[in-house]
């Protein structure tokens, strides 16, 4: 029986490489939670909804177990309240490591029966941040390939030209 997991982050915008961890978690756990974290000290580009929609409508077809999902405070008492044993994390670098490994180790001493699993993504997306993403928009970069292709679209609606 596969366990349910939960892969929180900002999504500040989904990006090519998130995508890449969803679609591959969708076939290594019986339901996956993508988890927006509303974080009221994180000022983000999109609204909360706007997230939210820009999330469900890039989920790869055919990927059916994943449901996207709000949560507010610790991440290992949303996990418990949906039944998830497993918190997913993407790395990208050893910077992230250091980081995501004080993060699994809190919420391991929180919550000891829930484990984290670091996922790498795809090697032509190891680079990709959606910091980079915003970044490279507001300064007139192209996105094209980075994100899905509403993703960018919604970019351009908010710099008010062609990314």
């Amino acid at each position: 029986m596969k366990r349910d997991a939960i892969y929180p982050g900002t999504f500040d915008p989904v990006t090519n490489g998130h995508l890449d961890i969803i679609e591959r978690s969708s076939r290594l756990f019986g339901r996956v939670i993508v988890a927006i974290l509303v974080n009221p000290q994180k000022e983000t580009l999109f609204s909360l909804e706007e997230r939210r929609r820009l999330l469900e409508r890039s989920i790869p077809d055919g990927v059916t177990n994943v449901e996207v999902a709000v949560f507010r405070g610790l991440l290992v008492e949303f996990a418990r309240q949906r039944s998830a044993g497993i918190i997913i994390r993407g790395i990208r670098a050893v910077s992230d490591y250091e980081y995501e490994l004080q993060m699994a180790l809190m919420n391991r001493r929180l919550e000891p029966e829930i484990e984290t699993l670091f996922m790498l993504p795809a090697e032509n997306y190891s680079y990709l941040s959606s910091r980079l993403v915003r970044e490279l928009a507001e300064n007139g970069g192209s996105v094209a390939g980075l994100v899905p292709d509403l993703v960018r679209e919604a970019l351009e609606k908010k710099y008010g030209r062609t990314v």
